[in-house]
C-alpha cells in the first residue's frame, strides 16, 4: 500500500507541474506559504507496539483524526523546479477502538487506550509548476512522541519520551483565489525504535502514513 501512496503522489506532481506550466505568463512560486490542514493518522495495529504499553493488539485504537499545520518559504527557481525550506507539525488522536462488527471481548476487561501522535520538523522541498497551482516532493528530519494510554491509566515515560522521524511524501496546492489554495498532502512517518521501558521490551519501528487535506495561504 505505501509503494501504490508514493506512485500516486509522483503522479499528482507530475501532471499538475506539467498543467501549471502550460499557462502564461506564470507567477513565481511562493514566496512564502502556510497550511491548515486536517488530517487523518492510519494507526495501524502491530502487536509489538501493544506489547511495549503491556496492551492486548484488541485494545489498539485504529485509525484516528488531527490536525496539522505548515510554513514554507521558496527560494528563486532553477530550471523547472524551486526548492522551498520550512517545517511542519502534525498531531493526531484516536480516541476509541475501530471494530467490526465483533463483539470486543477485551473491551468488556478494559477501558479502550487512547492514542497520540505528534510529530514536529523542519522539511527540504522539490516544487513543480508556477503560482497558480503547484505540486512538490519533500522530505525531512524530526522528533515524534507517540503515547498510547488506556482511559483512567497515567502516562509512562515513554509516552512522552521523543523519538527521531523521517518523514517523506509530497501534495499539491491549487490556488482559487490569489492568496488561497486549496491543497492536499500524503506523507510516510519512519519512526524510531524505542528503547524498553518499565519492564515492556522496545517499541518497534513504525512506518505511520497520514493523509491531509485543507487550505493554503500566501
Amino acid at each position: 500500500m505505501h509503494r501504490i501512496v508514493v506512485a500516486a503522489v509522483v503522479a499528482v506532481c507530475l501532471s499538475t507541474g506539467r498543467a501549471a506550466e502550460a499557462q502564461e505568463p506564470p507567477p513565481r512560486i511562493g514566496p512564502f506559504v502556510v497550511d491548515l490542514h486536517g488530517i487523518v493518522p492510519r494507526f495501524g495495529d502491530d502487536p509489538e507496539l501493544a506489547a511495549s504499553r503491556g496492551l492486548s493488539q484488541l485494545e489498539l485504537p485504529g485509525m484516528g483524526l488531527g490536525l496539522g499545520v505548515g510554513a514554507h518559504v521558496y527560494l528563486p527557481k532553477t530550471g523547472s523546479v524551486t526548492v522551498g525550506v520550512g517545517g511542519d507539525f502534525v498531531i493526531g488522536r484516536s480516541p476509541m477502538p475501530i471494530l467490526s462488527g465483533k463483539p470486543d471481548p477485551v473491551s468488556t476487561l478494559r477501558p479502550p487506550a487512547t492514542e497520540t501522535f505528534s510529530s514536529f520538523g523542519p522539511q527540504l522541498s522539490l516544487n513543480f509548476g508556477n503560482g497558480n497551482g503547484w505540486s512538490y516532493l519533500s522530505g525531512g528530519i524530526g522528533l515524534t512522541t507517540w503515547s498510547l494510554v488506556p482511559e483512567g491509566a497515567q502516562p509512562r515515560a515513554i509516552d512522552d519520551a521523543q523519538t527521531r522521524t523521517i518523514n517523506y511524501g509530497g501534495g499539491a496546492r491549487w490556488f482559487i483565489k490569489k492568496h488561497l489554495a486549496f491543497s492536499l498532502d500524503v506523507r510516510l512517518y519512519q519512526i524510531d525504535a524505542g528503547t524498553p521501558q518499565s519492564g515492556f521490551p522496545a517499541s518497534p519501528q513504525t512506518r505511520l502514513l497520514i493523509i491531509g487535506a485543507g487550505i493554503s495561504v500566501r
